[in-house]
């Protein structure tokens, strides 16, 4: 085998020289480049959600859920006047100086002392989520036959239904969803099935294809970085660093603000969809899976949807899979542990989802809308307010808003496990059909049918 030099002084020996025509010389490439780059730059301060054009400005969100995970992020905080004014002005280049500071700020921010979230355990390796959950449970294997097929499709089909539910009407709130839509019992316009979500679930399967019970991280890192062009801010910090060399866990967590928002707990469904009924193995495909892009209470969030969605094919109460997902699968040592402990316990002392979800959002309202927090919580008071029904559930989640397609489409896949054709009305399914459209290279138009059948063939295969 030929070394790295020798293929480089091979290639200067036999290059000739040219003389090139000034458009031939590719400086004029530097233009479009800079153009990018300028947009992607505004992009941070000020940009629209894809599907709902809610307004954004991750740069300050990332600032404040460094604050929330207990750093001290005044001095990037003192800056945020400044960006703002640069953006305004379209000065580019002072945009640019403010902006990479404030990114230096928060890689180098400290630790506040006695900041509540440092008094929870951190869970940075799966042996650690093992030590504190219930380990104890037996579950019945469930039949690799045609029934988990069938199940394994609707929980697909739901999970896409439910995502163009909530992408018109994610980034809002009740209040602000309810005068523009009224209450929200169907489409609020022509649905489609485009969403980031997915993606990174198909990306996870395509992995498990070829790695099989052999699967790691790095594994998965790989597919990300071979079949989704661009990411968004966990997803986005998770690319560049695989990009780098820098492979899960680093990649998770390393300059890596967002590594606590929603961007794992929005893929947990695909896990739990092969790990039928078996929830230990559920979680840990969502936690080697979650630390490509997140760390700690992020990659908790991913366990809690994968366990969930597990459970539903051993359960068909709602209510009961939520209660032993929390009881038994979530750390208590964690503070993920607290938010959906006290969702449960307010949803418990409600008497309607608005009442549980304003008592919810005056504790939690320090957290972006994309954070896992509060997200999480809106799954819990839409499941237990659902009653076990599909419509009502995704009426609920929809109002109450927030990052409303991650929510919707993870907790409906549990009723297209549970109620398989009879949790869907043709009103949801008729718009869809059986075509799930996507960003993914190689991967643009795919079968609902032929995915749940694929979803099953590796499913068996690492069973």
């Amino acid at each position: 085998m030929k070394k790295a030099w020798e293929r480089e002084f091979e290639l200067m020996n036999h290059a000739k020289p040219i003389v090139l025509e000034e458009e031939e010389q590719g400086w004029l490439f530097s233009e479009q480049i800079e153009k990018i780059d300028d947009m992607m730059l505004k992009s941070k301060w000020k940009s629209n959600v894809p599907g709902s054009n809610a307004p954004e400005r991750v740069i300050i969100g990332a600032i404040a859920d460094m604050g929330n995970m207990g750093y001290d992020v005044s001095e990037a905080e003192n800056l945020i006047d400044e960006g703002l004014k640069f953006l305004e002005q379209n000065d580019m280049v002072s945009l640019n100086r403010v902006t990479w500071r404030i990114w230096n700020i928060l890689n180098h921010a400290k630790p506040i002392e006695n900041h509540p979230s440092w008094k929870y355990r951190v869970y940075d390796r799966f042996d650690k989520y093992l030590e504190d959950v219930n380990q104890d449970i037996v579950y019945q294997k469930i039949a690799r036959d045609e029934t988990y097929l069938q199940q394994t499709y609707y929980g697909w089909l739901a999970q896409i239904v439910a995502g163009a539910i909530g992408t018109a009407v994610e980034g809002y709130t009740t209040k602000n969803i309810r005068e523009a839509f009224g209450e929200v019992y169907d489409y609020v316009r022509k649905p489609n099935t485009y969403n980031d979500d997915i993606t990174y679930e198909i990306a996870f399967l395509k992995a498990l294809e070829r790695k099989g019970k052999l699967l790691t991280s790095a594994d998965i890192a790989e597919e990300w970085a071979g079949l989704i062009p661009f990411g968004w801010s966990a997803e986005e910090w998770a690319l560049k660093n695989i990009k780098m060399g820098i492979y899960p866990p680093e990649s998770g967590y390393l300059h890596n603000p967002y590594r606590e928002w929603i961007g794992a707990q929005m893929r947990g469904a695909v896990c739990g969809m092969v790990a039928p009924n078996d929830p230990l193995t559920a979680a840990k495909l969502a936690f080697m899976d979650g630390v490509v892009s997140h760390y700690n209470n992020g990659v908790i969030g991913e366990i809690f949807n994968a366990v969930l969605t597990s459970l539903a094919y051993g359960c068909n109460n709602v209510k009961e899979i939520v209660i032993s997902t929390i009881n038994n699968y979530i750390p208590s040592k964690s503070e993920y542990y607290t938010v959906v402990r006290y969702a449960l316990d307010v949803c418990k002392q409600a008497k309607d989802w608005e009442s549980a979800w304003t008592t919810i959002i005056d504790k939690y309202k320090q957290y972006n809308w994309i954070h896992a927090y509060p997200n999480a919580a809106a799954e819990v008071v839409s499941l237990w307010f659902g009653n076990n029904d599909f419509d009502e559930t995704m009426h609920i989640c929809a109002m109450i808003g927030y990052d409303v397609d991650c929510n919707a489409a993870q907790i409906a896949t549990l009723f297209g496990i549970i109620d398989k054709e009879k949790a869907l009305k043709e009103k949801w399914t008729k718009p869809i059909g059986d075509e799930l459209k996507t960003y993914i290279r190689e991967n643009k138009s795919i079968s609902i049918k032929k995915l749940a059948e694929y979803t099953v063939k590796l499913a068996n295969m690492i069973a």
